[in-house]
């Protein structure tokens, strides 16, 4: 493969992830890089090391301002874990620490991660006076029963409060993240799922399927899950209930409302665009050119995945894990397996700018795939058809 053109960093928009990893327990169907708090009725036990961890990520967020390449941070998003369990005040001299680091795009979008069983660490409106603007809220279900199944630490009321009080201090983009195909979960039931998050008042919708993975608890000892026919009136009936209300399916697992706008910050993941990233586990993706110490191309990255280990900087930024560059070879992969989770792809010229290769370069792969009816016919498009949109992992497959 020959590259297309010099890669222009400037052409590629740039985002900043945050990674909190901290939760009040370990739920079993998560294999993310979070970690149960120690047992206390101490709270500063509890909060003991967030200072730490703070001023950890902004060394951090120093040793990467070269990767920025003069370009502004258009969106945040700050996951976890339970992001809400970090005091506001650390939210407040972190902000303040990257705001005098980095340029931040006016309609910059922030994304804070919410579990309603932890919102109490700071009311709402101290989260919209930081300049975080919109909220993801981790419900899952609202079904009591289910709830303590997977290990959540909130009820239902909870949940529901959470949104409405958002709502009330002034959010006005609140995603929901809701799970399918539960333990004996019916249609019926995950319709009313996604019924009660539109009445409490979520703008976005996050639904997607639970799925049992290694290193968690539910590998070791499965619970009972809806058979494929059950799974398939799911989301037959939740699909119907969503396009009913208005919502938007512009991502496989993704629901925008009528007065709400998709996610900015997942958007320009699953456009293949750039992203640094603080905190424990956290990954970043960067496209460089003429950096002095690494060079042109497109390079992926990970940070230290053990809180003790991310925070032991002896006044030297964060261990970086890993630092690759993506292969000539795995790039058109890598982009499409991002871009075809949106309902409307992605322009060739988004592939030729982001990947530095001729669109020719998967004609091979293109080509069957529009003339079997899973990809649209367009010259300037690569873009899945409904039925390539249904079977997204299928398409993804193709350009392994």
């Amino acid at each position: 493969m020959n590259p297309l053109l010099e890669l222009l960093p400037e052409r590629i928009p740039l985002s900043l992830y945050i990674h909190i990893p901290w939760c009040v327990k370990k739920c079993p169907y998560c294999d993310f890089n979070s970690h149960a708090l120690p047992d206390s009725s101490d709270d500063a036990a509890l909060t003991a090391p967030y200072s730490d961890y703070v001023d950890a990520m902004i060394l951090d967020a120093r040793s990467q301002l070269s990767f920025a390449q003069g370009r502004q941070i258009h969106s945040v998003f700050i996951g976890g874990g339970t992001p809400s369990l970090l005091p506001v005040h650390e939210f407040a001299r972190l902000f303040d620490a990257l705001c005098a680091m980095y340029a931040f795009a006016n309609d910059c979008e922030i994304t804070l991660e919410v579990n309603p069983g932890t919102v109490e660490h700071a009311p709402f409106e101290e989260y919209l006076a930081l300049g975080i603007n919109r909220l993801s809220i981790g419900v899952q279900t609202f079904n009591e029963k289910v709830l303590r199944v997977l290990g959540r630490i909130h009820n239902p009321n909870q949940a529901i409060n959470a949104i409405r009080n958002s709502k009330q201090a002034g959010f006005r983009r609140i995603n929901v993240d809701l799970m399918h195909g539960l333990p004996n979960q019916t249609a019926d039931l995950a319709v009313h799922d996604l019924q009660t998050a539109i009445n409490a008042g979520a703008t976005h919708i996050s639904w997607y399927q639970l799925t049992i993975e290694p290193n968690t608890a539910f590998y070791r000892a499965p619970p009972d899950l809806p058979e494929e026919d059950v799974l398939e009136s799911i989301e037959e009936a939740g699909r119907a209930l969503l396009i009913k209300h208005g919502f938007d399916n512009y991502e496989v697992s993704a629901w925008a409302g009528k007065d709400d706008a998709p996610c900015k910050h997942n958007i320009n993941y699953w456009q293949f665009g750039d992203y640094l990233a603080i905190g424990a586990g956290a990954h970043g993706k960067v496209t460089l050119h003429g950096h002095p110490e690494h060079g042109d191309g497109i390079y992926r990255f990970h940070k230290s995945r053990l809180p003790k280990d991310y925070m032991n900087t002896e006044s030297s930024a964060p261990k970086m894990v890993n630092f690759e560059k993506i292969s000539e070879e795995n790039l058109p992969f890598e982009f499409m397996m991002n871009a075809l989770r949106l309902r409307h792809g992605a322009s060739t010229q988004m592939f030729e700018e982001r990947t530095g290769l001729f669109v020719s370069t998967i004609d091979n792969e293109l080509l069957p795939l529009q003339h079997e009816g899973f990809m649209v016919h367009d010259a300037n498009l690569l873009s899945p058809t409904a039925m390539g949109f249904r079977y997204v992992n299928h398409l993804v497959r193709s350009f392994l």
